[in-house]
């Protein structure tokens, strides 16, 4: 079950190797220290956030060119699309702007600046708890303000 997450995440076979051996040594100390009622829960959580960490490091590095990665022509859009493409990142802005300050910071390094957990919590002097309320409290908050900003425009344009 591990290596199989870890292939689909990774995609790259030793690399997924290597991280459910990283998976199980990580796992002999946690569990010292954790009283884990689903341990294959537990453990598949720790094994997609220990990919997912993975590939957040090994983001500047090297990737294998492939095809499907090399850039297509782009079809050309048209002025209604860049309108509405517009329109939902104003949306988007707008909606940011209306949620609670821990929230906005949270939100704003983790996703846009794509800091990690512990680098959100390292600048903001928030508990690392705090961040991941924050960060999930503020992306429902999020959710709910843009579909509300998008119901009213469809009932506006109606």
């Amino acid at each position: 079950m591990l290596l199989g997450v870890s292939m689909k995440i990774l995609k790259h076979e030793e690399e997924a190797k290597d991280i459910v051996q990283q998976i199980f040594l990580k796992a002999m100390n946690e569990l010292k220290k954790y009283e884990v009622d689903y341990f294959k829960s537990w453990i598949y959580m720790m094994a997609k956030n220990e990919c997912l960490m993975r590939l957040r490091k090994n983001k500047g590095g090297t990737i294998e060119l492939k095809d499907e990665l090399y850039a297509k022509a782009q079809t050309e859009t048209t002025v209604e699309e860049h309108w509405q493409n517009d329109f939902l990142l104003s949306t988007l802005e707008d909606s940011l702007s209306l949620l609670k300050d821990e929230q906005q910071k949270c939100i704003a390094l983790f996703y846009l600046e794509k800091k990690s957990y512990h680098e959100v919590a390292a600048m903001t002097g928030f508990s690392l708890l705090q961040v991941k309320s924050f960060l999930q409290n503020g992306k429902r908050n999020l959710k709910l303000l843009i579909e509300e900003k998008l119901k009213s425009n469809k009932k506006n344009n109606l």
